[in-house]
């Protein structure tokens, strides 16, 4: 059995030792795209199918064919007890995993990114930001122009905007969803309430990757990257002992202790004017009805998110959220459909057309 290397150490050496011997132009190599060890999250199962030592290679179009056939041919059979070819899945081969192309043809097929313009607002919110992670995050460990560098900053985190529209979104998607704890548990409904409580934990959840500038990724690694945010020691606790509650009242309660603490945040970022966290019996907005289900006042960070927005087409938006927040999409949706595409022409349309405000 083969002693663990992560992979981002494995692909590393597997450059430095290998494949920078076999590359006589200027070039960027880097580890990115899918795969745990990308992420920095693999572990000695994640070794059991399509893993190994590879890289991603990035040249000029005149270069691709040439330098393709130098790794072609001057690969081994194994680096540090791994096979150099193994399974993959993309095409059902076996075959080495070093990817030889451009960084433009990349961000075509993989990011819908075509030339080096800035990404406009529908572009930004139909990208998924498993997407997104996958380019930013991994290691690049040569780059001889700097441009997959530059391009990787440039795409780190979204333009202030659409940050504080997805802000006003994520708390839009929150205040909707906590009076049904207390409708729920009035009802007798004690199942329903507790499906609710644990869906607003996930999206508490994501508000924290919001508000930290950092993309969340798939289901599977969701957890374990919260539990890296700086809000994680404070928060998770909070949000275990709603997962745990065993009453409604006991639930409630403990959902205000985290969203209280999630507005304190929102108020120590300093991109809105702060606004106190106040808890109230849910105003319902008709009729002028009152509910007796304590709630945190959510649309009041709505809509001072939504007045910083400097572009009046993104102010206007209805806040439904980016794709992410929108779809909730998973691997086969992002990857294997066209919605992406068709998220980002709905995006346009609704940028566009006064039909998108309220």
């Amino acid at each position: 059995m083969n002693l663990f290397i992560p992979g981002l150490k494995l692909s590393q050496l597997f450059y430095q030792e290998v494949v920078s011997k076999l590359i006589q132009c200027p070039h960027a190599a880097a580890l990115i795209g899918e795969g745990s060890e990308v992420l920095g999250y693999d572990q000695p199962r994640s070794t059991d199918h399509s893993w190994g030592p590879r890289l991603h290679i990035f040249v000029s179009r005149a270069e691709v064919e040439m330098v393709s056939m130098c790794v072609d041919s001057g690969l081994p059979d194994s680096f540090k007890g791994y096979p150099v070819r193994f399974f993959s899945w993309q095409n059902g081969t076996i075959q080495h995993h070093v990817h030889v192309t451009t960084l433009e043809d990349w961000l075509a097929s993989q990011l819908r990114i075509h030339g080096p313009d800035p990404l406009t607002p529908q572009q930004w919110l139909s990208l998924p930001q498993q997407h997104l992670l996958q380019f930013t995050a991994g290691a690049v460990f040569h780059d001889d122009a700097g441009e997959l560098t530059r391009m990787r900053e440039r795409l780190a985190w979204y333009p202030q905007d659409i940050w504080l529209w997805m802000l006003a979104s994520q708390w839009h998607l929150i205040g909707n969803m906590q009076p049904l704890i207390g409708r729920t548990a009035e009802a007798g409904d004690f199942r329903g309430s507790a499906l609710i409580a644990c869906t607003l934990v996930r999206r508490m959840m994501e508000m924290c990757f919001l508000q930290e500038r950092t993309y969340w990724p798939y289901p599977k690694w969701f957890g374990t990257a919260f539990s890296r945010l700086a809000a994680a020691p404070k928060v998770g606790p909070v949000l275990d002992g709603i997962l745990a509650a065993a009453d409604t009242e006991t639930q409630g309660q403990a959902v205000n202790q985290a969203l209280i603490q999630l507005a304190e945040r929102h108020n120590a970022l300093g991109i809105t004017p702060e606004i106190p966290p106040q808890i109230g019996d849910f105003q319902v907005g008709i009729n002028g009805a009152v509910r007796p289900y304590p709630v945190l006042n959510a649309g009041s960070y709505v809509e001072a998110c939504r007045k910083a927005i400097a572009d009046s087409a993104m102010a206007r938006l209805v806040p439904i959220g980016a794709i992410d927040q929108l779809t909730h999409a998973d691997d086969a949706l992002i990857n294997f459909t066209s919605w992406p595409k068709r998220l980002n022409d709905g995006y346009a349309q609704e940028l566009n057309s006064p039909a998108g405000s309220e």
